[in-house]
């Protein structure tokens, strides 16, 4: 790993955004986080993990001010998008402030994001950026249908971006992931739900490979393949998008 490589990483006050920043911060990467809520504080512990924002990334002007700042630590070669958030409705009770905010979130933030650090990676001839979107991206669900739209509309972003900067040698990739644990998305429904081991249980189920271990993903398996992805092992991998999910997008598991 060479010295003072800046990777960004949004969402990363917890699940798979603060497993990501610590693996990173721990493999040599000088990172710079962002979210809504304070950093873990296990930034206090790790010399790399250098700043932790506050930011909106719906906000265009937050973004770039976070690139900015960013790009005071050294040169930016990785930018991971992980900041995201659900909503769950049927279509009829979605309203222009749902839609707004879930696109805006999971769509438009990391499009503006991506914007504003593609001149740092072409002043300095490569950069990756790794998109955390969903299984939902790959196969649509019938209770969440706007952060479906959203999140399949990210694996398209991923492959139009991808194509558009391959000759600047900046690779753009995909993570979709299934239900993991210890995520902001996921406290939020077992909190909400009137049997909350029991819901936890039926997203287990809802993977064949997480059902026969017994177990949800843990956000640590997510961050290990933006490891990946970043890494000169994946030197030629770009436009791709990689299902951590336990073979839900697969199809219906025998019985």
């Amino acid at each position: 790993m060479k010295p003072n490589r800046v990777a960004i990483v949004t969402g990363a006050a917890s699940g798979i955004g603060l497993a990501t920043a610590q693996l990173l911060a721990g493999e040599g990467w000088l990172v710079v986080s962002c979210d809504l809520q304070q950093a873990h504080e296990s930034i206090h512990e790790i010399e790399n993990w250098k700043e932790h924002l506050l930011v909106d990334v719906r906000s265009v002007e937050h973004l770039a001010k976070l690139i900015e700042i960013a790009a005071t630590y050294g040169p930016i070669e990785a930018l991971i998008n992980n900041a995201g958030v659900n909503h769950v409705a049927d279509i009829t009770e979605v309203s222009e402030e749902d839609w707004d905010r879930v696109l805006d979130t999971n769509l438009k933030a990391v499009f503006f994001a991506s914007r504003y650090v593609v001149p740092y990676f072409r002043k300095q001839g490569k950069g990756s950026l790794v998109n955390i979107a969903s299984n939902a991206g790959l196969l649509p669900r019938a209770h969440d249908p706007v952060y479906s739209i959203s999140k399949m509309s990210l694996v398209g972003l991923t492959k139009s971006l991808a194509l558009c900067l391959s000759r600047d040698n900046i690779r753009v990739n995909c993570i979709c992931p299934g239900p993991v644990s210890e995520t902001g998305i996921i406290n939020a429904d077992l909190a909400a739900a009137a049997d909350p081991e029991a819901t936890a249980q039926s997203f287990i189920n809802a993977s064949p490979l997480a059902a026969a271990q017994g177990r949800m993903i843990h956000p640590k398996e997510v961050a290990a393949n933006v490891s990946f992805l970043l890494s000169e092992a994946a030197a030629m991998v770009t436009g791709t998008s990689i299902a951590i999910d336990g073979g839900k997008s697969l199809g219906v598991p025998p019985k």
